[in-house]
């Protein structure tokens, strides 16, 4: 299959590299040409993982998106979600009936996306999806190397509009076969780990982030009492999940730390011991804070308000991350308000998802 990979974040090297090898014909792009310059050199992503490490050649490495999206049937964009915008108008002139667009993890930007691309002027019939999180752990080891510390074994993947369920999956499977079928693409937005998982590890953590120059969130950082707060956070959003009609299962994140039923299987020890993850976080700047939490927390307690759910958690770790960046996350750019979406009833909501007309 031809699959487009867009973006040069962690992920974006491994979804290359993991494609590539898996025999599909990989387009690579990415909007820092120089950045992208190692692999248009060599021709190769250097992957390490649990098997050694090895060079995988990437089909066609390009510096033109349109190069890289021509014929392409599925386009993946594991980049973080403040980067969808500015791909999606990069996008919207080459898009065409059929293709599919899927975003690990999404945090609404198939929605997003999808939106920005109609008003470009785009009517192609353009399927988008969206999961949990990255297939992958996985970290940058230089310019073109990666080191994979394992891989999704479930994806659960939600489709807008929802009508065009099924072809999005049995395109997306191909690539991913480990996916399994959500709802619609908000639920799919609502299985995401981040906003979960990392708003407490960084908000908890700040004295430690700001006073070492690196610091485990993982590891020394995840103690009782936040997991304590992890725990009931993920509570709130499986509430909202619930109040909005979406089934299980809603892969819980205590999976995460002691079964094999999430989405990495029980992998906690083993991210941990790769020391990857040991890191300087800039409270500021870092994705755990633009993207997870300003993001993807500002969503998450958005949806919980409009659908008369008590986030407690969700609002009072808003509060905190707003007081730390000087602004009021509860009017962020992923809130429903702000997309425009919250005077929508119940079931007007559900019919925009299936159908994309609002």
């Amino acid at each position: 299959m031809k699959v487009a990979v867009l973006g040069g974040g962690h992920g974006c090297y491994a979804a290359a590299a993991d494609l590539s090898e898996a025999g599909h014909e990989v387009s690579f792009w990415r909007r820092d040409t120089a950045a992208l310059q190692p692999v248009i050199d060599s021709g190769c992503i250097t992957v390490k993982d649990e098997e050694g490490q090895r060079d995988i050649r990437i089909a066609h490495v390009c510096t033109d998106i349109s190069e890289a999206l021509k014929g392409a049937q599925l386009i993946v964009i594991p980049t973080p979600a403040l980067a969808q915008l500015d791909i999606a108008h990069a996008m919207a002139p080459h898009l065409t009936d059929g293709q599919v667009v899927y975003l690990p993890p999404g945090t609404f930007g198939s929605f997003i996306m999808a939106e920005a691309v109609k008003a470009a002027g785009n009517k192609a019939e353009v399927t988008w999806a969206e999961t949990g999180t990255l297939p992958w752990l996985v970290r940058k080891h230089g310019p073109n190397t990666v080191a994979i510390t394992t891989r999704a074994t479930r994806l659960p993947t939600g489709v807008y509009p929802a009508a065009r369920t099924e072809h999005g999956l049995s395109v997306i499977r191909e690539a991913f076969p480990v996916i399994e079928p959500c709802e619609d693409a908000m639920s799919g937005a609502l299985m995401n780990a981040g906003p979960i998982i990392h708003p407490p590890l960084i908000l908890m953590n700040a004295a430690p982030l700001q006073h070492f120059e690196a610091w485990d969130i993982h590891n020394e950082g995840t103690q009782p009492a936040v997991r304590s707060v992890t725990d009931k956070l993920d509570l709130e959003r499986i509430a909202i999940r619930e109040a909005l009609g979406y089934g299980a299962p809603h892969f819980p994140l205590a999976d995460h730390y002691n079964s094999d039923k999430w989405m990495y299987g029980n992998v906690h020890k083993k991210l941990v011991k790769s020391g990857d993850w040991r890191e300087h976080i800039d409270l500021h700047h870092h994705r755990y804070m633009t993207e997870d939490t300003m993001l993807g927390l500002s969503f998450q307690a958005s949806v919980g308000d409009w659908a008369n759910i008590d986030a407690p958690i969700s609002q009072g770790l808003l509060a905190i991350a707003g007081g730390i960046v000087g602004q009021d996350l509860r009017k962020g750019p992923r809130s429903l308000a702000t997309l425009g979406l919250a005077s929508l009833g119940k079931d007007d909501l559900r019919e925009m998802l299936v159908t994309g007309k609002h």
